[in-house]
């Protein structure tokens, strides 16, 4: 997965992301900004995953949508 091609797309998926991940306010998605490091962040801190946790969900999701 290259993950230039999600951050250059960041506004046409933030609302997949939202709909996979519904704690994540729309606020929080645009101040990622398609940043791969501040998604995992947040999802650690809202669904108390580990960092290998956060890093596999985000894998998984996108592997379906790029």
């Amino acid at each position: 997965m290259n993950w230039d091609i999600i951050e250059g797309k960041w506004n046409q998926v933030k609302g997949s992301v939202k709909e996979k991940w519904g704690d994540l306010t729309d606020d929080e998605l645009t101040e990622m900004g398609g940043r791969r490091d501040r998604l995992e962040g947040k999802l650690q801190e809202k669904y108390g995953w580990t960092k290998e946790e956060a890093e596999r969900q985000v894998d998984d999701f996108f592997r379906e949508k790029v």
